[in-house]
């Protein structure tokens, strides 16, 4: 039996090692991005500047992510998934560490913008590579697996919030996640090109004739600007100023706050597998609708419970349900992207749509200093999610489509 008619069975070894190295890119670049998340206060404090101006370093890694996917994704399309995505971790890598020496607000801000070209680059090309390497009939669970590399890197950042920042500070947090980045590049070099791909590379198009494929698909890449740009609005809205906002308006401890996330991350990956693989069963806007619905009811328990315990469980059921959208999503997009440039649209699509939302921590901050954190992300949660719903209702799917 031929790999690619095994690929539709069964997962091979050769297309586990694919997902893992995808999943652990995606990972590390999200644990690179939160740390950050976790020290606001101490880095403004450090540098002598308000959180407003510290949350501008988030939203310019933010604002900085299309350029990446535009560059590591036309690469990835004309030369293999491979060696960009190897390219991409060590050029993010480089910047997180010197974010940690940064000597001033200016230079910090400049490495951030520049971090996050690599990180716009991460997701679409190490995305292509997974969900090319797995079987369709798995495809919609192993994309939940794979997205929540977002959540777990979300995760291994509190971790490190909680044990490293106490005794060695922010700065030094920027240096830890290089060494599980470079054991991916390890695993990397063992990875072969995906048989879509293979398949694609000899009937490769002009560059002119690459490009009038995309013009022909251009109603499509418009929708998956606005999908993605909901999804970004619902994950950033109610992820990146939590922590901030159980320090500074709830005012609970590092320890406490590390916790917290740390289970609202655990509830994202649980989320995102369980939705990812009910999209498998029932379809994947059902599944995305449902999940984005049912988290509106949850907003109440998430921001304004008055104990820890309640609140922890909010946290728990309000990234399920958001993760467990966004686990449906590389499958999702992944399907309804040609295969001609499943390496740059999705990617692209993704990275714009963060674009279109990487205020979101910088408003939420500014909307917070007059009306609290929690009102602010209370009223923010419930109008995305409601505009999310409709957004994804209305959308194509092609529920797994043969790659």
């Amino acid at each position: 039996m031929s790999s690619r008619a095994h690929a539709e069975t069964g997962l091979t070894a050769g297309g586990a090692l694919a997902f893992f190295a995808g999943f652990s890119a995606w990972t590390f670049d999200a644990f690179d991005f939160f740390i950050l998340t976790y020290v606001v206060p101490h880095v403004a404090q450090d540098f002598h500047r308000s959180v407003t101006d510290i949350t501008a370093t988030l939203t310019a890694s933010l604002l900085m992510r299309p350029v990446g996917a535009l560059l590591f994704g036309l690469i990835a399309d004309r030369w293999g998934r491979r060696i960009p995505l190897m390219l991409d971790i060590v050029f993010y890598s480089v910047m997180e560490v010197l974010s940690g020496f940064a000597p001033t607000y200016r230079t910090f801000y400049l490495l951030r913008l520049l971090y996050g070209v690599g990180m716009g680059g991460a997701w679409g090309v190490g995305a292509s590579l997974a969900m090319e390497s797995v079987p369709a009939k798995w495809r919609g669970v192993l994309s939940g697996v794979l997205q929540e590399g977002y959540a777990i890197g979300n995760l291994l950042a509190a971790v490190a919030f909680w044990t490293v920042f106490p005794h060695w500070g922010w700065r030094r947090m920027f240096f830890i996640g290089v060494v599980p980045a470079l054991l991916t590049l390890i695993v990397l070099l063992r990875v072969e090109e995906s048989d879509a791909w293979k398949a694609t590379a000899a009937q490769r198009k002009s560059w002119s004739e690459y490009f009038a494929v995309l013009a022909s698909n251009g109603r499509r890449f418009a929708y998956l600007v606005v999908l993605m740009a909901m999804m970004n609005f619902m994950s950033h809205g109610t992820q990146d100023l939590y922590p901030t906002f159980l320090q500074v308006e709830r005012h609970f401890s590092t320890q406490a706050t590390a916790i917290i996330s740390v289970i609202s991350m655990v509830g994202a990956v649980v989320g995102g597998t369980v939705v990812g693989w009910c999209s498998d069963r029932y379809g994947r806007r059902r599944a995305m609708v449902v999940a984005t619905l049912l988290a509106i009811f949850l907003i109440p328990l998430w921001v304004f419970s008055p104990s820890v315990a309640m609140i922890s469980l909010g946290a728990f059921l309000i990234q399920f349900m958001v993760q467990g959208a966004w686990g449906v999503i590389p499958a999702h997009i992944n399907e309804l992207s040609p295969g001609a440039m499943r390496g740059f649209l999705p990617g692209f699509a993704y990275q714009i749509g963060v674009l279109i939302a990487a205020r979101t921590p910088h408003l939420q901050s500014s909307m917070a200093a007059q009306f609290g954190y929690a009102p602010t992300m209370a009223a923010f949660a419930a109008a995305v999610f409601l505009v999310g719903a409709i957004v994804i209702a209305s959308g194509p799917e092609a529920h797994r489509i043969g790659f």
